[in-house]
This record gives C-alpha cells, structure tokens and sequence, in this order.
C-alpha cells in the first residue's frame, strides 16, 4: 500500500462539445469585473477622476511613490501612457513631480495636498460598490466567495509556474 498522497483528479465541468459561454465560471466573472468597473467609473467621476486615474492616484496614496515608470510596469500601463496620464494629473493639480533623491534623472511622483483629499475618497468609493454588489449575501456566503476566488487563483497560479520555468502541465 503507497502512502503517497494521491493527487485530486482535475475536474470536468466542462465539455468543449457542449461548451456554454454564458455558463462557464471566466465568463461570469469578466461580467462582473465589467459592471463593477463600470459602476466605479461612474462613481469617481463624482470626484473628477475617469477610470484611468483614480488607480494610480490610489497607489501613490498607499505610498507606492516613485516614478512614472515605475507606475506604469505596477499597473501594467504602457510607460508613454503613464507618462501622458502623470501630465494630466499634474494639470489637475493632484500630483507633482521633484527630483528623486536616488537618481537625478528620474522624476518622483507625489501627490499634492489637493490629491491627497481626492485619493482619500478612492476606496470610501470601492467599498461601497463591493457593498453593493453584494447585496443580500451574509458574512459566511462572503467568506466563501472570498475563499473560493482565492482558490481560483491558488490554482491559476499553479498553472502559470510551469509555464514561467519553461515546463508543461
């Protein structure tokens, strides 16, 4: 008798010949990105911030300042993008940029006292639509959605390993 654990077989709730893209788990969940997004762009307009730029905005409130550069590659933003996008938070007046203090050439990102009081308002702004979206849900329903999506991508990241070594699964 082995005592080697035995792997849990892959499961088959889909069948590509009976294939519904409406019924399958990616689907549904895009959908659900899609309106939240959706649904927060029309809820930061409210404080003057399209879709683009309440995220970066966000991120240097969390302190994840640097350079636009450095943005760009953590919100997997083309860097002339990002760079554009700095531009008009500048002309905002939310951000500003000085010279780093590691490297002359490069400009640091900080927000301006005017920025600050805008990014405070980014997640009053996305707990409140997480809220809605689940609306009727109690707190164990919530803690196995959480724990489910978890898994999820426990697993896609399982798959990715592999992948990212060269190797097949």
């Amino acid at each position: 008798m082995s005592t080697t654990p035995r792997r849990p077989a892959r499961p088959r709730f889909y069948d590509g010949r009976h294939y519904v893209a409406g019924d399958s788990v990616g689907y549904l969940l895009n959908q659900v990105v899609l309106s939240m997004r959706r649904t927060i762009e029309q809820r930061m307009a409210v404080h003057g911030l399209t879709a683009a730029q309440w995220y970066p905005l966000w991120r240097l409130k969390l302190g994840h300042e640097g350079t636009a550069r450095d943005l760009a590659r953590d919100t997997d933003i083309d860097a002339g993008a990002m760079t554009r996008l700095i531009d008009r938070l500048v002309q905002k007046g939310l951000v500003e940029r000085s010279r780093s203090a590691t490297d002359r050439r490069a400009l640091a990102l900080r927000l301006t006292p005017a920025g600050e009081a805008v990014a405070a308002e980014v997640p009053r702004v996305l707990a409140q639509v997480n809220n809605d979206y689940l609306r009727g849900f109690d707190a164990a329903e919530w803690q196995a959605l959480q724990g489910l999506l978890r898994r999820m991508l426990d697993n896609g990241r399982a798959l990715a390993e592999p992948a990212a070594r060269g190797g097949r699964r």
